[in-house]
């Protein structure tokens, strides 16, 4: 299914298999997770870099040399010389191509992946529940690193993201209190499942004062929301990719040693460290599944909001 520009459908197409460059191996598909960002893409909020474009950035697939089973993710080929990379901050590297963006990505059944950046899966978790954890878990989990070591966090969006990252932060110990679309109780009550202590609207005040807030949904309007839930010294992390702008604010919602933070991408450490955490928690992604053809409705779904938790393409 390809992108031919933003603001058109997904098309069906029949493409040659892909041949592997250097570095690169080729992939047999067998599941891929659906993300905002690929919606981001297919929108153009984010820009794609080539034309036709197959999305998808949450790819469990096999590798045709070895049978082995790999995870690719968003991040799939930096340079390894630019001042981040040499940092170890591969994230921001300033030649960085992204899977399904600069790369053809796996809503598809042949892709073809940097060898360096598939990444081993655990036994434990099959296909279409390991898709999940290639962008959602991973993004959720380096955004809740970068809020410190939180006691109480509050997620505002509970979606992909929120409802995997939730259960980490539950196993870990913290509080979650978990902000919806105003009125939204079905959402609300989902994250009560995954183990939220307190689930309510944006529009509501949680009954304790947050140590960090984590912003999933692409709301630019929820940081000034966010910075008056947590207390002194509190974080806001903005998780996301692309978000609408930020509104103006007082001072007085800042102040007191609060502050405001992105993430950016993820590194291959990010991956190591969600994927030997999984099976431990354990993650229990909630799962809804596509066939390919229907990967259009898979982004309709996600944009209305009619999910709950992750939509996987089954080649």
């Amino acid at each position: 299914m390809v992108l031919d520009r933003p603001g058109t459908p997904l098309r069906p197409a029949d493409l040659p298999q892909p041949v592997p460059g250097p570095g690169q191996v080729l992939l047999r598909v067998r599941a891929c997770g659906v993300c905002r960002t690929d919606l981001h893409v297919s929108d153009g909020e984010v820009r794609q870099t080539r034309s036709p474009l197959v999305l998808g950035h949450q790819i469990v697939a096999e590798r045709a040399d070895t049978g082995q089973r790999v995870g690719v993710p968003w991040l799939g080929w930096t340079d390894g010389t630019c001042p981040y990379c040499a940092r170890g901050q591969e994230n921001l590297c300033v030649a960085a191509r992204f899977t399904g963006k600069d790369l053809d990505g796996g809503y598809a059944e042949w892709t073809v992946a940097d060898e360096r950046f598939c990444l081993p899966l655990p036994d434990e978790l099959d296909d279409v529940h390991a898709a999940p954890l290639l962008c959602a878990a991973l993004i959720g989990l380096r955004t809740l690193r970068a809020a410190g070591d939180p006691a109480r966090v509050g997620l505002y969006g509970f979606g992909n993201a929120a409802h995997l990252i939730c259960q980490v932060a539950v196993w870990e110990g913290r509080e979650v209190y978990a902000f919806t679309r105003p009125g939204d109780e079905r959402t609300q009550a989902f994250a009560r499942e995954q183990g939220a202590l307190w689930a309510g609207g944006t529009d509501e005040v949680a009954p304790e004062a947050l140590d960090a807030a984590l912003i999933f949904a692409p709301a630019g309007e929820l940081v000034p929301v966010a910075l008056r839930a947590v207390g002194p010294g509190g974080v806001v992390v903005c998780g996301g990719i692309h978000m609408s702008d930020i509104p103006s604010f007082p001072y007085a919602d800042l102040w007191g040693e609060r502050s405001v933070r992105s993430v950016a991408n993820l590194t291959r450490a990010d991956g190591h460290e969600l994927l030997a955490l999984a099976p431990r928690v354990p993650l229990r992604p909630q799962v809804t599944t596509y066939a390919l053809a229907d990967a259009q409705q898979a982004l309709d779904d996600l944009r209305s909001g009619a999910l709950e938790g992750a939509a996987v393409i089954v080649p």
